[in-house]
């Protein structure tokens, strides 16, 4: 896992490629899409349904690609990169909000109670234990799916990832005082969601 400090890094031969594509030789594009190409799928995967992850990680590299003029060199070129992939998903959720919900009433009382617990708890910690488990994926996926995008995106970088209000500002372009509130608001609006959906399940 590369640090921070590597991620922010301009390695030269980045910064040549870049120059090159800059001056018209576009095709050594390639070189840089070669080298990130599993990086930023690693990305998307995290934030998009599987079927979708390629078409959105070839979006990524189109928009790379065109603002690459953009590129100052500071932060690095794979933070600069990652900045990218994450608002390309956003701006996926924003477009083609469609998602085949999980409905509530098929969910064990097992399933609920895990979900009524994570939605309660105070840690980030346990957001990103409990996300990482396969079974508790799918009752997220189903939670998340009932939000706006903005919502959706702030969830799954601050509690999920475990980034920073101030990185999360930075990485979808917004203020830190909206990240803020959004992340406290979208918590209040999973948790209320999931009592509502269980007083009408019954339990």
């Amino acid at each position: 896992m590369k640090t921070d400090i590597e991620e922010r890094r301009v390695y030269p031969e980045d910064r040549e490629i870049i120059d090159q594509v800059i001056s018209g030789n576009v095709n050594a594009f390639e070189h840089l899409l070669k080298k990130y190409q599993n990086y930023v799928l690693g990305i998307v995967k995290r934030h998009i349904p599987y079927g979708e992850v390629k078409d959105t990680t070839q979006d990524v590299f189109l928009r790379a690609f065109q603002s690459l003029r953009t590129f100052s060199g500071r932060g690095g070129f794979q933070k600069w990169l990652s900045t990218i992939a994450l608002r390309t998903c956003y701006d996926f959720w924003r477009k083609r909000y469609k998602f085949q919900p999980l409905s509530m009433s098929s969910l064990s009382e097992d399933h609920r109670a895990w979900l009524e617990e994570t939605l309660s708890e105070q840690s980030t910690q346990s957001y990103q234990e409990k996300g990482a488990q396969k079974e508790a994926r799918e009752i997220l996926d189903w939670a998340l799916g009932k939000l706006s995008a903005e919502d959706r995106m702030v969830l799954e970088l601050v509690y999920l990832e475990g980034h920073s209000v101030k990185e999360t500002a930075a990485l979808l372009g917004w203020s830190i005082a909206n990240v803020k509130v959004r992340s406290f608001r979208s918590r209040r609006k999973l948790l209320k969601l999931f009592q509502t959906n269980n007083r009408r399940s019954g339990t």
